[in-house]
């Protein structure tokens, strides 16, 4: 299959396309939907829009936020979401994603605080309320690079992910993942400290916890069975649960629901060793959360940015070309996202995968929303690209084409390099200068 080119010049079309393709695409002309507020927990989101995290791989080496940091993050809350997912945040040192990655600390928590003010009096002023702010706690695992190369923390020998086998001596033991479950509750002290309303233990793209749940053949208490394959994630809330002392604070997660792996790689996958994907195991997790945890909202997402990006960011020119029209890439994210809102209706679902779409990201974030198909719609490419985008929408019920993500994918490019990511196309001042 030869690299697509987006050349929809109307919403029609684009509905054309998702017809002749045979995929399910809910798309909207009225945008208004996306503007009413949402109430989960103890808080209240102004809108329907959630920035989800973009890391901007441009934190100090001591882990607090950089110049470009504050500069990104001031430009989201000028923007006006509803939620502000901030990205990334490390939980250990060995466990950055880059020598850049933010690392949340005594020592630079104080700089987090002030940040958050920043927000939060940007917004206020700019759009006459202010954001929900969820920090994200990560343990990179597979992906660790504190020192800027390689120095994986893996769950296990996965082939699809492992050009060359790692050595034995970079899978973590059981009592490595217990001093990683540990570390969630100095992490969340600190999350509470620095004024977030929540914290998300990172479950999705295939860093460590996400990693672990697709650990059939791992020994030990971590793998095998559902109960041990989820143990580590459970034990990072019941690690940051005994943290939580604030009472409008919450835990979350973003969670895959289908890895697009085969089995025994891969989670959310049928047993056939098929691509298909199979929800009953991420249903089961889902509401185990819910149950014991109490999370009041959850974020859906797919796939491995680092080896099948198509699945969770469907795109047009890529270091590969799928087998599949990007578009089918978007109607699986929405089919998964629907799933898990349809199966579990008193927990509000924050779909993710819309920006494809570009300037109809927007009709395709209400009818998924305006259907009940989920909650809310979360951007992450194209907050990058166009942060105002939010402000547009409720102005004039459009997005703008001029300003839109082209999904080239140089931003994550950018990130997997360990150097300052933004959008290279629309945000010229900083990254072309």
């Amino acid at each position: 299959m030869k690299h697509t080119v987006f050349h929809y010049h109307t919403l029609s079309e684009v509905k054309q396309e998702a017809e002749k393709l045979q995929v399910f695409l809910p798309l909207s002309e009225d945008t208004a939907t996306l503007f009413q507020p949402l109430t989960f927990g103890e808080k209240t989101a102004d809108n329907r829009i959630a920035f989800l995290p973009m890391e901007g791989t441009d934190g100090t080496e001591t882990g607090a936020p950089g110049e470009l940091t504050c500069r990104r993050y001031l430009r989201f809350a000028q923007g006006g979401p509803g939620i502000i997912w901030f990205e990334a945040v490390s939980t250990l040192p060995e466990a950055r994603a880059s020598a850049h990655q933010l690392y949340l600390t005594e020592e630079n928590v104080d700089a987090f605080a002030a940040l958050l003010n920043d927000i939060r009096e940007t917004s206020l002023r700019e759009n006459g309320y202010v954001p929900v702010i969820i920090m994200q706690a990560t343990n990179s695992g597979r992906y660790a690079k504190p020192h800027g190369y390689p120095e994986p923390l893996a769950a296990y020998h996965c082939p699809p992910v492992e050009p060359e086998r790692l050595p034995d001596e970079r899978i973590v033991t059981d009592d490595d993942l217990m001093r990683f479950e540990a570390a969630y509750e100095k992490t969340t002290k600190l999350c509470q400290q620095a004024g977030f309303d929540g914290m998300d233990i990172k479950c999705c793209h295939r860093y460590l916890a996400c990693e672990l749940l697709s650990a059939y053949e791992r020994e030990g208490l971590y793998g095998g069975s559902f109960e041990n394959r989820t143990r580590f994630l459970k034990n990072c809330y019941r690690a940051s649960a005994a943290a939580v002392t604030r009472k409008d604070f919450f835990l979350t997660s973003r969670i895959n629901v289908y890895d697009g792996y085969p089995w025994p790689y891969g989670f959310g996958v049928a047993r056939d060793r098929s691509l298909e994907p199979d929800f009953t195991e991420p249903l089961q997790l889902i509401r185990d959360l819910r149950e014991e945890f109490s999370i009041p909202v959850v974020n859906i997402s797919m796939g491995n940015p680092y080896q099948n990006p198509h699945v969770s960011r469907p795109y047009d020119h890529g270091n590969y070309v799928p087998d599949e029209h990007p578009i089918c890439g978007v109607s699986r994210l929405m089919s998964g996202i629907r799933t898990i809102q349809e199966a579990m209706p008193d927990l509000p679902v924050i779909g993710s995968g819309f920006s494809y779409l570009r300037q109809y990201s927007g009709n395709l974030a209400a009818g998924m929303v305006g259907s009940g198909y989920c909650a809310m719609a979360g951007f992450g490419r194209m907050t990058f690209a166009d942060p105002l985008f939010v402000r547009e929408l409720r102005t004039s019920g459009q997005m703008d084409s001029r300003k839109s993500c082209v999904t080239c994918g140089a931003c994550a490019g950018r990130l997997r390099a360990g150097i300052p990511a933004g959008c290279l196309v629309r945000d010229r001042e900083v990254y072309h200068p």
